[in-house]
């Protein structure tokens, strides 16, 4: 319950920014991984984390949704705040995939007090549309 109520304060307060970009389905490129060439990038300025952003992109596929306050941006566009990067990786007749990087690059404390290392671009999802909405959706009963 505690998750729960801290996940909607989340979206209520933060302005969680991301990037979304999208990369071509390649032979020995991994998911999980960066890849050199995209083909697209937009930014989203707020609700960005996966129970939000991360449904609205999958929900897209599976249920045709509508994306919203994208901003489409050069593909050489770097921001210092954003703290999710998604990839959807398709290919002409093969199934779409996403990947979720969550980017930890400052550097926090741990409950000593000691400095910890940063993890730059955690990959937290890798997965089909309806995967992302079976891990992330809080609300499975059809109410949303």
């Amino acid at each position: 319950m505690e998750d729960l109520l801290l996940k909607e304060l989340k979206k209520i307060i933060m302005s969680t920014r991301a990037q979304v970009r999208f990369a071509t389905r390649e032979d020995g490129v991994s998911f999980s991984e960066h890849p050199e060439k995209i083909n697209a990038q937009f930014y989203v300025h707020s609700d960005g984390y996966p129970e939000g952003l991360g449904l609205d992109i999958a929900e897209c596929f599976t249920n045709y949704g509508k994306i919203g306050a994208w901003e489409i941006e050069d593909l050489d566009t770097k921001h210092g705040d954003i703290e999710y990067i998604y990839y959807v990786w398709q290919k002409l007749n093969d199934t779409t995939w996403i990947s979720i990087f969550k980017d930890n690059s400052f550097l926090g404390y741990s409950k000593d007090g000691e400095l910890l290392p940063s993890k730059l671009d955690e990959c937290i999802f890798v997965g089909e549309p309806h995967k992302l909405i079976q891990k992330y959706k809080l609300n499975t009963n059809g109410d949303g």
